[in-house]
């Protein structure tokens, strides 16, 4: 039951967050966190004041530089097997898996860009 070949699908999908494809033996598993996941996970390295969320190729950068440790959290969840992931072998990491793993982000890579001013919010 162990997980190998971890990649990011930088590939066109139509899922809002962080799509990561593996394999057990034969059987392909797939992984994903969420955008609002990696919006909270970055943030609570950041520390930043103000919410910007992450783009998709934001979000693929941060999971090609941190995928030692997205595979730890991914690998650990699927091991508890289908009883804690109910669309097993689908993998879905949420904030408590992170939170609980204690795996830092790193974050050393990220740019940030500007927002247009039709992005900001008037007071």
């Amino acid at each position: 039951m162990s997980l190998t070949q971890f990649s990011v699908d930088d590939g066109p999908h139509n899922m809002d967050g962080l799509r990561l494809c593996a394999q057990d033996g034969t059987e392909p598993v797939e992984a994903f966190i969420g955008r609002k996941v990696m919006d909270i996970w970055t943030e609570s390295v950041e520390h930043r004041g103000g919410r910007q969320s992450l783009f998709r190729n934001q979000y693929n950068a941060l999971g090609k530089l941190n995928l030692a440790a997205i595979e730890r959290i991914v690998s650990a969840k699927y091991q508890r097997g289908a009883t804690f992931n109910r669309q097993h072998p689908f993998v879905e990491v949420l904030v408590s898996d992170i939170m609980e793993s204690g795996e830092v982000l790193n974050l050393s890579e990220l740019v940030r860009e500007p927002l247009p001013p039709a992005f900001h919010r008037l007071a």
